[in-house]
């Protein structure tokens, strides 16, 4: 083998160098903590049956027993920390409410945040400790995310081949945050990250046809980190060329076609942490730029009972997941499902209007499948815009045209859906997103107390924020 540096060795050195933040850098994974936690505690608050992934995957990993050292969100139980990085990560992914990296389209901090939490209540890691893991696992994430983006192809190749990217490359983020808090050197966060890319798995048809099993993705990404790790730490190799060999990731999932320089180019300078972005509503990723949409034209007047059709033109590719099959969009099988339908999403949105403008009361059992939604969604064509595909996937673009009973015809373009960078959250916007969520389950001062441990105004140990996650309002 030439004495070159591999990719995984020149990724791991980056996450064992990387010492300090930069204060933006800290600053952004501090955000994205705190999302994860609202996301998590109102994915507990919405566990209502024992079908439920989280409470299911709970009675799995519990049978397993182990050593209690790392806590669940929303519960006092305790669990080993692989079992804990599971049922947390599974809770972060839940609701479909996690942020999305673009244009690699996919979701990094639901796979890393839990992981981070589980890891660190095992080895009682700092709070700078936990954000360092968490701002590099994330940003190694993205990039093996990002070197599955041809632009030629016009989408990830990951995407294009029905793989979920989130769940595959999660895993090997999940790794590098793991072994980070387990104090690896280079060498063994690239036995880790070499490891676990014989773990990561998932594919993407539930987005298309319904199963929950796409809710776990991120919970077996970060379960999968975790052992990955733990196996590193006691002497399991991984091999060096595991991304870019013959037999290796790339060429495995991607048949070979990946950027290099996506992956590895100006490591520490560039951080594509910061192209991560948040989601504003419960739904599907692509279905955003269509709601913002709906809810300008709602907001100019329009109501549901004045529509006779809705066309919505959004990039070609993500036709395929949020508007086909037509007749499982039209009528979704239950709420969760019709989180990923561009004409149940746009009904929702001129009917709904909770939290930011859609939220999760309007998937809930009893709003999801009320018959004038229905109706109105039958109304939606969705059709290929040219000016979203050529956007797709940096942005999430769609046009919005609405005819209405006085025989007028209505339009609106979104270039850039909220919560993107193009078009970013306030700060006011996260918080109210966070503590919406984190009110489903918390009492009101618990919820602050959060956010404010979070956000390094109380300095305590990680027990004393996990403890605060377990204690339900009355």
């Amino acid at each position: 083998m030439s004495s070159e540096k591999t990719h995984v060795q020149l990724l791991a050195e980056f996450a064992a160098n990387t010492k300090v933040l930069a204060p933006n850098i800290a600053a952004d994974a501090r955000e994205r903590i705190l999302d994860v936690l609202g996301n998590s505690l109102a994915g507990r608050a919405e566990s209502l049956h024992e079908s439920d992934p989280d409470r299911a995957v709970e009675r799995v990993v519990t049978a397993w027993g182990g050593t209690p050292t790392s806590s669940v969100i929303g519960s006092e139980l305790k669990l080993p920390s692989a079992s804990a990085a599971l049922i947390n990560g599974t809770l972060a992914h839940i609701l479909d409410f996690d942020d999305t990296h673009l244009p690699s389209v996919l979701h990094p901090s639901a796979s890393i945040v839990p992981t981070a939490l589980a890891v660190a209540g095992e080895v009682n890691a700092s709070p700078d400790q936990i954000l360092r893991s968490v701002a590099i696992g994330i940003e190694i994430t993205n990039r093996l995310g990002m070197a599955s983006y041809i632009p030629s192809a016009g989408n990830s190749i990951f995407f294009e081949k029905g793989f979920h990217a989130t769940s595959i490359c999660g895993t090997i983020g999940a790794s590098v945050t793991a072994a980070i808090l387990y104090g690896l050197d280079a060498a063994k966060i690239a036995d880790a990250m070499g490891i676990a890319a014989s773990m990561g798995a998932g594919i993407i048809e539930a987005n298309r046809t319904g199963g929950t099993v796409k809710r776990i993705h991120c919970g077996w990404a970060a379960h999968g980190g975790v052992v990955a790790a733990s196996m590193a730490r006691e002497g399991i190799t991984g091999p060096p060329t595991v991304l870019e060999g013959r037999f290796g990731f790339f060429n495995a999932y991607l048949d070979g076609q990946y950027d290099a320089g996506a992956l590895l180019d100006g490591l520490g300078d560039r951080w594509e942490l910061l192209k991560t972005a948040y989601k504003p509503y419960p739904t599907n990723h692509f279905t955003h730029p269509g709601i913002d949409c709906a809810l300008a034209l709602r907001s100019s007047g329009i109501q549901a009972a004045d529509v006779v059709s809705i066309e919505l033109g959004v990039a070609a590719p993500v036709i395929r997941t949020i508007g086909e099959p037509r007749e499982e969009k039209i009528h979704p099988k239950s709420g969760y499902h019709g989180k990923f339908s561009a004409p149940y999403t746009l009904a929702t949105a001129f009917l709904g209007g909770g939290g930011l403008g859609v939220y999760l009361d309007d998937f809930s059992e009893s709003n999801w499948d009320q018959p004038e939604r229905l109706v109105l969604a039958a109304k939606v064509n969705v059709v290929a815009d040219d000016q979203a595909t050529q956007i797709f996937p940096n942005a999430f673009a769609a046009v919005l045209t609405v005819k209405t009973t006085d025989g007028q015809t209505h339009t609106h373009r979104v270039a850039a859906s909220l919560g993107s960078k193009e078009s970013p959250l306030t700060r006011a916007q996260l918080m109210q997103k966070f503590t919406l969520n984190a009110s489903r389950y918390l009492a009101a001062d618990a919820v602050e107390q959060v956010s404010k441990y979070v956000n390094f105004e109380n300095q305590g140990d990680l027990t004393a924020l996990m403890k605060l996650l377990s204690t339900k309002s009355a």
